[in-house]
């Protein structure tokens, strides 16, 4: 998907605030057992076409209203994830803005999940819950 410029350019920006991994990293993340809340950023008809068994959904258009609610941890470790890695560098951005000390945004997203069968398979005893 070709995005526009204007919408790249504030996505470049956060992602010049933020951590991002990829899902080779995010594999290696599971395989260590380390405690963590895989949140899909999409929105709502996205969420329902498909998404990781494990992951909790708080898309971007909710998620800074909703998340002190449903993840009050702000040292919690949070890696998100959107369609292709933009949307979730922005939410990352935001969280960050709102005390949240341990968010990742996943590049790649959806698409490079859908590719790899250890994540697509992840239980939710390797993934954390909200």
């Amino acid at each position: 998907m070709a995005h526009n410029p204007g919408f790249l350019a504030i996505v470049n920006d956060a992602k010049s605030r933020v951590a991002e991994m990829d899902v080779t990293q995010y594999v290696a993340l599971l395989a260590t057992g380390e405690a963590h809340i895989l949140v899909d950023t999409r929105e709502e008809s996205e969420w329902n076409a498909g998404h990781v068994a494990a992951a909790v959904h708080l898309s971007k258009g909710v998620i800074e209203r909703d998340v002190e609610t449903k993840i009050p941890a702000k040292d919690t470790k949070l890696v998100l994830y959107c369609g292709g890695g933009f949307r979730s560098a922005l939410v990352a951005d935001n969280l960050q803005k709102m005390g949240y000390t341990d968010v990742i945004s996943l590049d790649g997203g959806w698409k490079a999940l859908l590719e790899n069968n250890e994540v697509a398979k992840a239980s939710p005893e390797k993934v954390a819950q909200a």
